[in-house]
Parts: C-alpha cells; sequence; structure tokens
C-alpha cells in the first residue's frame, strides 16, 4: 500500500476484488472523504453497501461488492472543473455518453458529474467509474 493516496488505494482494492470476483473487500484507513466516495458509488448502484467499523485506529470500512464496476480510479491531477466543462473530462475518462460517472468535490458536497451540472456548480474531479 502506498498510503500517499488512501482514495486511490481503495479505488485500486475494489476494483481488484471486483476482478477476482470476490463479494466484499476491506479498505482502510478509512476517512470522511472515502466514505463519501461510496456513498456515491452506493447511490448509483456500483455497490451494494458499506460498513464502517471502528479499531481505534485509523478504522476500515467493508464494502459488499455487486460486480457492476468495470473499471474505476482517481483522476489525477485533480482537475478544477467549471460547471460547463464537464464534457471534455467525460470523453477523457469514461468510454461512452451517458455511460459511468465522474466523482467531483463541489462546495455543495461530494456527488456525481451529472448531479453538479443539473445544479449548475464546478468543482475538482476525485475520481471515475463504469
Amino acid at each position: 500500500m502506498s498510503l500517499m493516496d488512501p482514495l486511490a488505494d481503495a479505488l485500486t482494492n475494489i476494483r481488484n476484488n471486483e476482478l477476482q470476483v470476490n463479494d466484499s473487500c476491506s479498505i482502510s484507513p478509512a476517512s470522511k472523504l472515502i466514505g463519501h466516495v461510496l456513498s456515491t458509488m452506493q447511490k448509483e448502484n456500483y455497490i451494494s453497501k458499506f460498513e464502517y467499523i471502528g479499531d481505534n485506529r485509523a478504522g476500515k470500512f467493508i464494502v459488499e461488492l455487486d460486480g457492476n464496476i468495470n473499471k474505476c480510479g482517481v483522476i489525477k491531477p485533480r482537475h478544477a472543473v467549471k460547471k460547463d466543462e464537464f464534457e471534455k473530462f467525460e470523453k477523457r475518462y469514461l468510454p461512452a455518453k451517458n455511460f459511468g460517472i465522474l466523482i467531483v468535490t463541489t462546495p455543495e458536497g461530494i456527488m456525481t458529474h451529472k448531479e453538479a451540472k443539473d445544479k449548475g456548480i464546478g468543482g475538482r474531479l476525485l475520481a471515475y467509474m463504469y
């Protein structure tokens, strides 16, 4: 584990477990950011559920996988995106139009690029998945 970017480690861990067709995986260390990204993934039906387990250290998440993820990863550097620029990054990171999501951190919290577009706000790109 690199521990330089816990979110990258978490998404790599999820992707590897999906490739091995496991039905769950554990992600540590846990962080609020990873929690928000996981709940966005859950809302979009990429994972079925996840649970935080405190262990008096950094804690960990147990994630239940549904086999719905073809690929996921973080976006580095975390590009700032204006509300009308999402399309450029959709073309870069997603395989087809209306297929997959970009996860964006905005002043209103972490959401998909579709929600950010609907609300007319920009933000910084965190991750992509399809």
